[in-house]
């Protein structure tokens, strides 16, 4: 099985993404659209508009790799309306969100404040 390091960041694209397009279209896309450096040791994650698809691209060594991942029932949870074009995961986020998890709805906890410990 091929997922991502819980330590890689992970850049999606927020828009939907005509799945047609392979490495050469989706690397244009992180530099021109996402404003983004495609060289750079990153995840771009790019997903259709029924959100069933879901396309990784990211550099390695010598080369770029595409991820393609479809789902037969399912859609995957993609970020509507955050206000930007490109959101930041982790490596590990972006397993969640692979495996069907809505991350964007998780919360933390609520931040704790003290003065003192006694």
């Amino acid at each position: 099985m091929m997922r991502p390091a819980e330590d890689v960041e992970v850049y999606l694209c927020r828009d939907p993404v005509d799945m047609r397009k392979s490495i050469n279209g989706l690397s244009i896309l992180v530099e021109q659209t996402l404003g983004l450096a495609p060289f750079r040791p990153h995840l771009f994650a790019f997903c259709n508009r029924k959100k069933d698809k879901i396309k990784i691209l990211y550099w390695e060594r010598t080369g770029f790799v595409l991820w393609y991942k479809r789902l037969e029932k399912h859609r995957f949870v993609w970020p509507v309306d955050v206000g930007e074009c490109v959101v930041t995961l982790t490596g590990r986020e972006l397993n969640w969100l692979l495996d069907g998890i809505d991350v964007f709805s998780l919360q933390p906890h609520r931040e704790l404040s003290f003065e003192t410990v006694l």
